[in-house]
């Protein structure tokens, strides 16, 4: 992440047995030792990255900066980053977010006060339990550290059908993650947060394409040209047959990078097509990567599946646990030699992705628009489809500002769920586990980038036609080649894309609302997530009977294998906690 672990000393006993258990559930993770750190009334253990990276950790005499994920401060990285944060960090409220980026969780302590904050949209977790004794960056360590546990079942439910809770929702009614608008004081009575304003814009002006470009094109090379100046070639990065990875390699490209290039898919795959033909012409090669390659035989899975629950921090996203070791072989090479690997996550700031009308929605109406995927077969009398959305809405209108749940926002407003809750949770938690390992970029992510998205008009955002005019801005010769949207980037969008977008927003909304669980009855669903979910192999690590989550879900009903999987996941970690694990 690196990673960071920190407990209240009040109660010495259990800081002390805290300490010991941390320091083994990071082993099991995959750390080497960390280094100690001790506060005011806390005590703080931070481990460097797995693999490599810059410095994550500065001190200087009582003081100290540490950091788990990628800081970027000033453009810089490194000890030079947290040298800064320290010197100049006036916490509670003197942080200065324009010079700050990244995502990450970071440990302040100056002038006998410690201070902990997450980045602006508080996607790299940190957990905090409800006494307010134990902050972790890891989840298990956090579990470790609490006498008993119990699972929250809005938060389950979201995992099991949303793939991540959004919120500071966790799975577990004992844990929260910090969020974006407090700040936590650390003192030896307990956490006191200190609340901050963190305000997108919400308005649009009149200028065209052509006179926004330059802002958002000097805005993302900030952010990556920070990067590369720490790291130079020795870049990891995606390409496939989409507009985001094409995009990040042409900053990288244009900020003077010449990356590792590699794509993943199967052979004959849209993806690996594009992206190895895009690298013929332009002269770089691109590393093909098939993980679904990897023969495992089922004695092995065992195994591999208590190795995966640990290095993934039991719940990665989609809850993919269960596969034949091609996710973290492919994680570890993207970090390979203490290398930088980028991301093209997010991308959808620029971009429609809620498929809405251009007009006012409430809170409520885009939860059952999009997050309402499931059916009530697949659950037991546990699940209150209206409390779920509910409380759902209830996430959202807290993250946009907005007073209820029923009062219609602004359009813009609307769009400011991706990146605030969206984007907090999906992406959040695969940056929190991808930078266990080295530095991790995820520059579509980064406030100011995404305050320049906020403001657009929707119709710029239509079928891509804004993010490809910037990539078109940034690198002609990417932008030319073709796409798997059936067109190039430096052409207007086809027909058929223009028309898959138009279709998708003048569906009415309870039409979209249950949508999922039409699909459901008319046949068996899946993702792309896969895994090794035959018998042969998932009898082998989980009861058959699933004896844990049969209170809230009718597994012979479930016949969507990404949610099933997710579900097989929850099973397997309340089988871990054991008597823990409390009703």
């Amino acid at each position: 992440m690196a990673g960071l672990f920190l407990v209240n000393t009040q109660d010495a006993q259990h800081a002390s047995d805290a300490l010991t258990a941390a320091r083994a559930q990071f082993a099991r993770h995959g750390f080497a030792g960390p280094t100690a750190l001790p506060g005011r009334g806390w005590d703080v253990l931070a481990w460097p990255y797995m693999i490599g990276g810059p410095e994550t950790v500065f001190t200087r005499g009582a003081d100290f900066a540490a950091i788990a994920g990628t800081l970027t401060y000033a453009g810089r990285m490194g000890r030079a980053a947290l040298e800064m944060l320290l010197d100049e960090a006036d916490l509670p409220h003197g942080l200065d977010w324009s010079r700050i980026g990244g995502q990450f969780a970071a440990v302040v302590h100056k002038r006998g006060r410690t201070f902990v904050f997450t980045d602006w949209f508080a996607a790299f977790q940190i957990y905090l339990d409800r006494g307010q004794r134990v902050l972790s960056t890891s989840l298990l360590s956090a579990l470790e550290a609490l006498p008993q546990v119990r699972f929250d079942p809005q938060g389950l439910y979201e995992f099991a059908f949303n793939v991540m809770p959004i919120g500071n929702d966790t799975v577990f009614a004992d844990l929260k993650t910090l969020g974006p608008g407090h700040i936590a004081e650390l003192t030896p009575d307990g956490v006191t947060l200190h609340e901050v304003q963190k305000p997108l814009p919400d308005t649009a002006d009149a200028q065209t394409i052509a006179e926004r470009i330059p802002a958002h094109r000097d805005r993302l090379m900030a952010v990556v040209e920070a990067h590369v100046d720490h790291f130079g070639d020795h870049v990891h990065c995606p390409l496939s047959g989409g507009i985001d990875s094409r995009l990040v390699l042409a900053t990288l490209r244009a900020a003077g990078s010449t990356p590792h290039v590699y794509v993943y898919g199967p052979p004959g795959s849209e993806d690996v097509e594009i992206a190895r033909a895009i690298g013929k012409a332009e002269g770089f090669e691109v590393e093909w990567i098939d993980k679904a390659q990897r023969p495992l035989a089922p004695d092995a899975f065992t195994e591999l599946t208590r190795k995966h629950f640990h290095r993934f921090d039991a719940l990665p996203g989609y809850g993919n646990i269960f596969d034949n070791g091609g996710n973290m072989v492919a994680i570890e090479g993207r970090h390979a030699g203490g290398g930088l690997a980028a991301s093209g996550g997010c991308g959808e700031i620029w971009r429609d992705f809620f498929y809405l009308s251009d007009r006012p929605k409430s809170a409520v109406a885009v939860a059952n628009t999009f997050f309402a995927r499931f059916t009530s077969r697949d659950v037991t009398a546990e699940f209150h489809p209206r409390a779920f959305i509910d409380r759902v809405a209830g996430k959202i209108a807290e993250a946009v500002g907005a007073t209820d749940i029923r009062t219609p926002l602004p359009r813009l407003r609307i769009e400011q769920i991706y990146p605030r809750v969206r984007c907090r949770a999906l992406f959040g938690r695969e940056i929190g586990l991808e930078a266990r390992y080295g530095a991790y970029m995820m520059p579509f992510l980064d406030h100011q980038v995404v305050a320049e998205a906020m403001a657009l008009p929707m119709t710029m955002k239509q079928v891509g036609r804004f993010e490809a005019r910037l990539l078109e801005a940034i690198d002609p010769g990417l932008a030319a080649h073709m796409s798997a949207y059936g067109h190039s980037f430096a052409e207007p969008p086809s027909r058929r894309h223009r028309f898959e977008e138009w279709s998708s927003r003048i569906r009415p909304a309870w039409v979209r609302a249950n949508s999922y669980a039409v699909q459901r009855r008319l046949r068996p669903m899946g993702d792309e997530h896969g895994g090794l979910l035959s018998p042969e192999y998932m009898d082998r690590v989980v009861n058959p009977g699933f004896p844990m989550m049969r209170r809230w879900f009718r597994m012979e009903n479930v016949t969507d294998t990404g949610l099933w999987r997710r579900i097989a996941c929850l099973e397997y970690l309340a089988e871990y906690l054991g008597s823990k694990l409390s009703d």
